[in-house]
């Protein structure tokens, strides 16, 4: 029969002591993994937490410097035009200027060189005749023309008749309606019925002259390169 030996109070006291002890260092590695797997967390949730404020700032920044080139772009585009619609003007300035100042010295020549202004008239007066290829003709002048244009059709009528083998023309000088007084010269001629006209005025010769021969008038103003530059 075994013997059964009761345990003392030191015993006792003993194992409860490795118990406490074995608990409290269960407790302690539990509490430590725990605060190892919170650090861990934290770390990733702030790496997170990081890389998003950072992708964030990135995006903002890109776009801010997006809209500050598009802004720049802008500003450089709208001063460049305003420079450009500058220069234009001060070309077309210039140019009104030259074609008026022209119109002026048309007027003057005129009335000054009598002999260079008839001949100018008799040219004129035989463009029309040619253009029209009729009978009969009127042209139309200022009152104070009315002289040299009477000397310039005479010489025209006969010119033509030469160049024209012989073909005879009627030309009326228009005593009833006239040119303006303000104009710079010229004549208008009209077919027989009236109703087609050749406008050979100095100011209508002086348009046409200024739409065809304006790119060679810009050119020896302004050089090639530079109309290039600033072509529409």
């Amino acid at each position: 029969m075994s013997q059964i030996h009761a345990m003392s109070d030191d015993q006792v006291a003993t194992e409860l002591r490795k118990m406490t002890a074995f608990i409290r260092q269960e407790a302690l590695e539990k509490a430590r993994e725990i605060h190892l797997k919170a650090d861990e967390e934290f770390s990733i949730e702030k790496s997170k937490l990081v890389r998003s404020e950072t992708q964030r700032i990135d995006t903002e920044y890109e776009k801010k410097f997006t809209q500050a080139g598009m802004s720049q772009q802008i500003t450089k585009s709208t001063l460049a035009n305003k420079q450009r619609l500058r220069v234009l003007s001060a070309r077309q300035e210039l140019l009104d200027g030259l074609f008026e100042d022209t119109n002026k010295k048309l007027a003057d020549t005129a009335g000054k060189d009598k002999g260079k202004y008839e001949e100018v008239l008799k040219n004129l007066i035989l463009e029309g005749l040619y253009a029209l290829n009729e009978k009969k003709v009127s042209v139309r002048c200022r009152k104070k023309d009315d002289e040299a244009v009477k000397k310039a059709r005479d010489t025209a009528k006969e010119e033509y008749k030469k160049n024209m083998k012989g073909k005879e023309v009627e030309i009326v000088v228009d005593e009833k309606e006239r040119l303006p007084e303000g104009s710079s010269g010229g004549v208008y001629i009209l077919n027989g019925t009236g109703k087609i006209d050749i406008n050979n005025t100095f100011e209508e010769r002086l348009k046409l002259l200024e739409t065809d021969a304006l790119p060679y008038v810009r050119t020896t103003l302004f050089g090639e390169n530079e109309n290039r530059k600033f072509k529409d």
